[in-house]
Parts: structure tokens; sequence; C-alpha cells
């Protein structure tokens, strides 16, 4: 069934400008933004990128959290694998953050360092008694010789001098062999 159009948009001019549809520092997907996605898919528990982009597009909650209204579509998850890979490959932004992050917690007594959990995880079973596995520990120099020798250096650069070179070399030596089963738990003392 054909009916006829009406001419009213065809006569309409508009003057657009492409600076103004997109200026030159505006960029595709904000990093934050992709930062936040990935926060998200790891602390809700979804697998895949495609999944997230799904979630974000249906849950006001994660649009609100990414600052998108409910008008403005959300990148598609190969604009935002993309992104992502372009941008974060071989950094360590992530870690800086989760390092961030853990200062903060421990900052505000959210994390107690001194104690130490060890996981579910399926460890396979090392149980010889005889065998054992040597083990290599280092030998740190005295906390007063690396003191001496900064204040040795601090006032060689306050005189012009280059500083000394660093002497102090890490010495490893056996201390002690210890049953596997140990080492595997994280139970070994030293």
């Amino acid at each position: 069934m054909l009916r006829k159009q009406s001419a009213e948009g065809r006569y309409q001019l508009t003057v657009v400008s492409l600076d103004e549809l997109v200026p030159q520092d505006h960029l595709g997907i904000d990093p934050v933004v992709l930062i936040k996605m990935v926060l998200i898919q790891y602390l809700f528990g979804i697998r895949c990128v495609r999944q997230t982009i799904k979630e974000i597009e249906t849950n006001i909650a994660y649009r609100w959290f990414l600052g998108y209204d409910l008008t403005q579509p959300i990148p598609h998850f190969t604009t935002f694998g993309k992104n992502y890979v372009r941008r974060f490959k071989g950094t360590d932004l992530f870690e800086r953050i989760f390092t961030r992050i853990l200062e903060e917690a421990c900052h505000h007594g959210l994390v107690d360092p001194s104690v130490l959990y060890i996981d579910s995880t399926h460890v396979k079973a090392n149980a010889n008694k005889r065998k054992y596995l040597k083990r290599l520990v280092q030998e740190e120099g005295k906390k007063y010789q690396e003191l001496l020798e900064e204040e040795i250096n601090q006032d060689r650069v306050a005189h012009g001098k280059k500083p000394l070179p660093k002497k102090f070399k890490a010495v490893w030596k056996e201390v002690k062999k210890t049953p596997p089963i140990r080492k595997a738990a994280g139970l070994s003392k030293t």
C-alpha cells in the first residue's frame, strides 16, 4: 500500500557545523565510564561485555552510576571492547585503582591487615612427609647502613657531587627445608 508522503521536511534547511556537533576534545566514550563499566561487570559477576551492556541498557541504577540518562544510547559492546583495549592494554591502571581503594579502606579501618584468610580454592594435596623443598630467603642489610648511605648521598648532592652508587645487594641463602604442604598453605614461618 503506497501513500503520499508530506513534503514539509524536504524544504527545511538547517545550518550545521561539525565543530558544534563534535568538539575537538570529545572522546567516543569517557574513560571514567569505561572504568565504571568494568567495575559494574566485576562487582555484579557479569561474565561478558555483551551482557554487561545489556544490563546497563535496562538498569536505571547502572545508568545513573555511569552518568547516562534514560534517553542517551549506551555504547555498543564492540565500541566498548575496542576502546578498552586501545586505552588500557599494557597499563597498570587497574592495579593502581585497586591499590588506591585498598589504601583508603585500610586508612578508614575497613581492612585489618593483621589477619590473613585463605580462600577455598582447591589445592592439590602434597602430603609426602619425606619430601622437602629448599626455601630461599632474602637476607637484608642493616637499617642503619641504609640510613647512613642515604645521609651521605644527601650531603654529596647538597655539595654538588654525584651520589654514591648503591652497594646494598640482596643476598639469597638457604635457610631451611620445609614440607611442601606447609608452603602451599602459606603456613611456613620465616
